[in-house]
């Protein structure tokens, strides 16, 4: 389920970035239970995110879209901050990083 979820998640793109949120390095934790809820920890690039109410939203929609996933109860953190060296080598080659 894990896998699905994660695929769902690419589909996600923060408006600014032309990178999915998980390749972005935006998703800190994903925690799958036993009653099949998922946890989803996650981060902006920034507090002042223009997309910091809605970005959320998408987030749990896009899980709770996965077979079989019951809920998801979604933590937004900025502890650690979001840096660029959370990006995956995709991402900073998108982005002419590397």
């Amino acid at each position: 389920m894990k896998d699905k979820i994660i695929e769902a998640l690419k589909t996600v793109y923060d408006p600014e970035i032309p990178v999915d949120i998980w390749e972005l390095g935006l998703i800190y934790d994903i925690r799958i239970h036993e009653d099949n809820t998922v946890n989803v920890l996650m981060t902006l690039t920034s507090p002042n995110c223009p997309v910091a109410e809605s970005l959320p939203l998408e987030v749990e929609d896009k899980v709770k879209s996965v077979d079989g996933v019951v809920d998801c109860l979604l933590e937004l953190t900025f502890d650690p901050p979001f840096t660029p060296d959370m990006m995956s080598e995709e991402a900073k080659f998108v982005l002419g990083m590397m």
